[in-house]
């Protein structure tokens, strides 16, 4: 007697979509935040040293990236009658909550001892909550086709929660207050949003019953994964793109108001203006990705952020803000290309690795692709002190010399080029094409209709 085969993949109702990536809004909303506000603020703000704020922040987010595996593993082997992922979210909420309230209702002279805590606490409820959704995702559909929807519905909603945390700063001070209140109110936001997005996801999200997860190999494993030629390419790729957008976001404000005259409110529109294009731009990477490959889509999408970027920052005249605001409109249409593309490759990845090891390891390559991305984030951080060695001035109205401000050019602006362009020659030898994946996805249904007629 032979098993059954399993049944056919349900598709998830776009309302039970809905409901899950609801949960993204308040990790988005933190995230950008994280590595555009809180180094800035703490630097310029709150009177913690550029050197301080970048060695601090390079630190956690090293020792961050050592963690994530570590809590993939954990996470992977809990089980309890309210689910696996639904669990672990419920913990890393009330971390997350007092963590952001010690970092963004902070007084001027509050020290860096006070930043490396809280951010390690923070770092932690975030990698639980973000390890956690991400692998919910993976389950709520094995089937390829649903599981691209799934992450569609994911990007959709991330792009809305930054774009709602950025909202914050633009209107509070249109209404007169201080940009020291306006950060306040981003940290009280993300506090307030975070449980009743979650009490939604967790209501009407369906958590698919865990299957024993296979035996991890513990350090020496996670290596040799990262070893293989697929996952080398879309790990440096990844790497490379999280450090051009990190040194973005780390120096945004730095830029267009010392070296192009714009003041905070204006600056804060033009960084709205980026994410607004990001989401108009998401849907049209995702199709081109169908139409000629994904891995060829991110390295156009590379090519493309980089020309229009080296653009944006070097043709605007200074002080010009619509046509600052149409340049990086027109740079931010490549702003999301590389957050869903990559989390798809890395989907397609994962069958190529259950192919040849013989077990599914797509949390384990999840939480290896999170902490990659943080560690070109890590990187980016070390603008900072880069800034503070050429002689840069942080402190909010002070006047830099014209070769201080030629360094803060080249770092923001030459540094991500670079970075972008090495994406794309990364991708033009990626291994898994289309067809190779068609491959994949054929040898693994081949092999497991055979162990389906296997005698029990």
């Amino acid at each position: 007697m032979s098993e059954a085969a399993p049944p056919a993949p349900v598709r998830q109702p776009n309302r039970t979509l809905a409901a899950f990536a609801a949960s993204c809004l308040p990790y988005a909303a933190l995230g950008l935040p994280v590595y555009v506000t809180l180094p800035e603020f703490y630097a310029s703000h709150v009177g913690v040293s550029l050197s301080a704020v970048s060695l601090i922040f390079l630190i956690v987010r090293l020792a961050d990236i050592v963690v994530d595996p570590l809590l993939g593993v954990v996470i992977d082997r809990t089980s309890t009658r309210w689910g696996r992922y639904r669990v672990w979210m419920a913990i890393g909420a009330p971390i997350l909550m007092g963590s952001v309230a010690m970092l963004f209702f902070v007084g001027q002279g509050a020290g860096a001892t006070h930043l490396a805590v809280w951010l390690v606490v923070m770092y932690l409820g975030y990698s639980i909550s973000l390890l956690s959704q991400m692998s919910w995702a993976a389950v709520l559909s094995p089937d390829y086709d649903q599981r691209s929807r799934i992450y569609g519905f994911w990007q959709v909603a991330n792009i809305l929660g930054v774009l709602a945390v950025l909202l914050i700063p633009v209107g509070a001070q249109g209404l007169g207050y201080s940009y020291v209140e306006a950060v306040r109110m981003q940290g009280g936001f993300i506090v307030a949003l975070l449980p009743v997005a979650l009490g939604v996801t967790f209501l009407f999200t369906p958590e698919p019953r865990a299957v024993a997860p296979p035996a991890h190999g513990g350090v020496g494993q996670t290596l040799a994964l990262m070893l293989k030629p697929v996952l080398r390419r879309l790990l440096l790729s990844d790497l490379l793109l999280g450090a051009a957008r990190g040194l973005i976001g780390v120096l945004f404000f730095y830029f267009f108001e010392q070296a192009r005259g714009f003041e905070r409110d204006q600056t804060s529109i033009l960084l709205l203006v980026y994410f607004v294009a990001g989401l108009v731009g998401a849907p049209v990477w995702a199709w081109l990705a169908i139409r000629i490959g994904k891995h060829r889509a991110l390295a156009l999408g590379s090519v493309y952020f980089a020309l229009s970027f080296a653009a944006a920052t070097l043709l605007v005249p200074a002080g010009n803000l619509p046509a600052a605001m149409a340049a990086l409109f027109g740079t931010g249409l490549a702003f999301g290309a590389s957050d869903l593309l990559l989390r798809a490759m890395m989907a397609d990845a994962a069958d190529a690795v259950r192919l040849d090891d013989g077990a599914d390891h797509t949390g384990l390559l999840f939480s290896i692709l999170n902490a990659t991305s943080k560690m070109g984030y890590a990187v980016s951080v070390g603008a900072f002190a880069v800034l503070e060695w050429i002689g840069f001035d942080a402190a909010p109205g002070a006047v830099n010399d014209p070769q201080v401000i030629l360094g803060l050019q080249w770092l923001f602006i030459a540094a991500p080029v670079v970075l972008l362009l090495g994406s794309a020659l990364v991708l033009r030898l990626y291994p898994l094409t289309p067809a190779r994946h068609a491959a994949v996805r054929a040898e693994l249904e081949a092999r497991e209709a055979g162990l389906s007629r296997t005698p029990t």
